[in-house]
């Protein structure tokens, strides 16, 4: 049987308990919890007013502290998923994190990590191999750059596997082609907003 959507509108104490369980469920950045809130009060004269008290309320008490969020996200993500400093930075941002409080509490968790060793860990745990020609050796460039280890990273592996140098050129090239696309396709966003 579907869930019905609640036809009454809500009141502060209602949305409270509602952001409360939403964060007993799991952890959510401030942004998120807006979203989730808005949602839930989309339609009511007051509802923006409610979505803010209640995330004073919840800051105020704290339930709801974005730095905490990004330094246990962080951690996490590297030490249980092996991801690199990137892709962190990149889920953070997807999140509604701040840029500075990214920039701090990611540069703070992978502070002395090697980033060579983790991406070696990182492939290791996903059965990746020595790639035996330039489909295979494409392939783990491009997990390795999804996992959020930069390019830099991904040659020296590959250099020590031997790969030809020509096949990391290329590979090398379309990841700046395809980052310089990414950046553009942003600024062309960020004109139209």
């Amino acid at each position: 049987m579907p869930f019905r959507r609640r036809s009454e509108p809500y009141n502060v104490v209602e949305l409270y308990e509602y952001a409360v369980g939403a964060l007993g469920r799991r952890m959510r950045t401030v942004a998120e919890l807006k979203r989730l809130l808005r949602q839930r009060v989309a339609g009511q004269p007051d509802g923006p007013v409610m979505v803010e008290a209640i995330i004073q309320k919840l800051k105020e008490q704290r339930y709801l502290n974005d730095s905490q969020y990004a330094a246990d996200y962080s951690s996490l993500r590297r030490d249980n998923e092996g991801f690199g400093r990137r892709r962190v930075i990149t889920d953070l941002k997807n999140k509604g994190v701040h840029g500075d409080i990214i920039e701090k509490t990611v540069s703070a968790a992978y502070d002395g990590v090697n980033e060579e060793k983790l991406a070696r860990q990182y492939l290791a745990r996903k059965r990746m191999t020595k790639p035996a020609d330039q489909k295979q050796a494409a392939k783990i460039f491009r997990a390795l750059l999804r996992a959020g280890f930069s390019s830099r990273t991904i040659v020296a592996i590959l250099k020590q596997w031997e790969v030809d140098e020509e096949v990391i050129g290329v590979l090398e090239s379309a990841d700046i082609e395809w980052n310089d696309d990414r950046a553009q396709r942003r600024s062309d966003a960020k004109e139209h907003e």
